[in-house]
């Protein structure tokens, strides 16, 4: 269900829309998952069907939710099952993650 936004929030979801589209475009489609991160905003995960994957961060989740219902794409309720494990990760990913998580080599 779409909300009516106030003109510059309707060109912030305007742009995260043409934002989420091009990933959807290099990653040959893609379905999301809103996050809301307090006053930071809500957080717009993006994975790819190639198993690619990245985020946006939109100021209000009425604007993700305007911005994922202009792109088009399904969105899920969580990060889980099916749809988390569409996500590939790569030695970057796995270096940081060490790196942060349990004293790994940290990224340069």
């Amino acid at each position: 269900m779409s909300r009516r936004l106030f003109p510059r929030s309707s060109r912030r979801a305007a742009k995260l829309a043409k934002e989420i589209g091009a990933f959807a475009q290099a990653h040959g489609g893609a379905e999301g998952q809103l996050a809301y991160i307090g006053h930071e905003g809500t957080r717009i995960v993006l994975v790819g069907e190639d198993g690619g994957w990245g985020d946006l961060v939109a100021p209000t989740y009425a604007v993700a939710q305007s911005a994922v219902e202009k792109a088009g794409i399904t969105v899920h309720e969580d990060f889980d099952g099916e749809f988390a494990a569409k996500v590939e990760t790569g030695p970057y990913e796995w270096t940081r993650m060490a790196g942060i998580q349990v004293g790994g080599p940290k990224n340069k």
